[in-house]
């Protein structure tokens, strides 16, 4: 008995920090920050098809918290963001959205959800966010920035 005792203590010691981390882990972390190297960046996502509407409402969110931002960056940010939906879905009925980044502004975080957490402090608003994110989300496709190698235009 005593050594059952003993192991449920350190069990419970060993999970002690992970408990307290906060509200259910959903507070921003220091995470590795989306950035992008070049002029441009295509990024594509995978969104559950019956989603989509959860996803938009969230890059709007995005929208919102970049162009309210006091910071300058976040505001280039928004002027070169666009975002791109398919026309047709995947073979596992997702829809494709692309991310057109132009101009990338060097150094600054695209990070989705790092955007909303800085634009949105509320705790309570943060894990509505999160989970309407997380929950239209269904993979990363591609991730690709670059310079332009011939402009057409020109």
């Amino acid at each position: 008995m005593r050594r059952v005792s003993g192991l449920l203590l350190a069990g419970a010691i060993m999970l002690l920090p992970a408990f307290s981390q906060g509200h259910g882990g959903v507070r921003a972390q220091a995470a590795q920050a989306l950035t992008f190297e070049g002029d441009m960046a295509l990024w594509s996502v995978a969104i559950k098809p019956d989603k989509t509407a959860d996803f938009e409402q969230i890059m709007n969110k995005v929208r919102e918290a970049l162009t309210k931002s006091d910071k300058p960056e976040r505001k280039q940010q928004a002027a070169g963001w666009k975002l791109l939906k398919s026309t047709s879905k995947m073979p596992d009925g997702n829809v494709v959205y692309t991310h057109v980044i132009h101009p990338v502004v060097k150094g600054a975080d695209y990070t989705i959800m790092a955007i909303l957490y800085e634009g949105f402090p509320d705790p309570g608003e943060q894990r509505s966010l999160y989970e309407l994110y997380r929950g239209s989300f269904g993979a990363n496709l591609s991730l690709v920035g670059g310079s332009v190698a011939v402009d057409l235009a020109k």
